[in-house]
């Protein structure tokens, strides 16, 4: 008699019960980001994040991608206090003054990292050497909130004068752009991803 292997075949603290949570793990999560302005969507969700769960902020990421003007920097870093008041209004995205207005500043940041190093990819790629860290993880208790990469990243963003860039968020988006690889070894996106998807 043959024994089903029981091991999940996704990372555990996915909730099999909500599809776009699979989907988001599945399509996404982990997966080498370099375009900037996807760079740019995810700091400013990681952002929006920060003392909620990452399932609060997916549900209303469509409402976010509208309210950001697509996750155009340029176009961000242009919002003025009036743009700012309009975002506070908006129930479709979490109504945080201080998160929204990090959100502007990040932006303004983000043009000047892209005006020094060609793109905001070839400036935050270089803290993980340019490739992904691949991390052997078996269980949720594995996962890190922080890394050294991860610390020397926030430590840099801050003093460029970037917001709501703490360490486990920075930690966050290299997990979801995947400068980290830390899909559990029994998830079937781990070894896709490393082979090229």
């Amino acid at each position: 008699m043959t024994v089903k292997n029981s091991l999940p075949d996704r990372c555990p603290w996915v909730d099999l019960t909500k599809a776009d949570y699979v989907a988001y793990h599945d399509r996404e999560w982990g997966v080498p980001v370099h375009n900037d302005r996807t760079i740019f969507e995810f700091l400013t969700l990681e952002g929006a994040q920060a003392g909620l769960s990452w399932y609060t902020v997916l549900r209303k990421r469509a409402a976010y991608k509208r309210a950001f003007a697509d996750f155009d920097p340029e176009k961000v870093a242009r919002y003025s206090k009036r743009q700012l008041d309009r975002l506070i209004q908006d129930d479709g995205i979490i109504r945080n003054r201080q998160k929204l207005a990090a959100a502007i500043t990040n932006a303004k940041r983000f043009l000047a990292v892209q005006e020094e190093f060609g793109t905001f990819d070839s400036y935050i790629w270089r803290f993980v050497d340019g490739k992904p860290i691949v991390n052997t993880l078996r269980a949720l208790k594995d996962y890190p909130a922080t890394s050294r990469e991860s610390d020397a990243l926030s430590k840099d963003l801050k003093q460029r004068g970037f917001k709501f860039v703490g360490s486990t968020i920075c930690y966050a988006h290299m997990q979801a752009t995947g400068m980290v690889n830390d899909h559990v070894l029994t998830c079937l996106r781990r070894r896709q991803i490393i082979d090229g998807y």
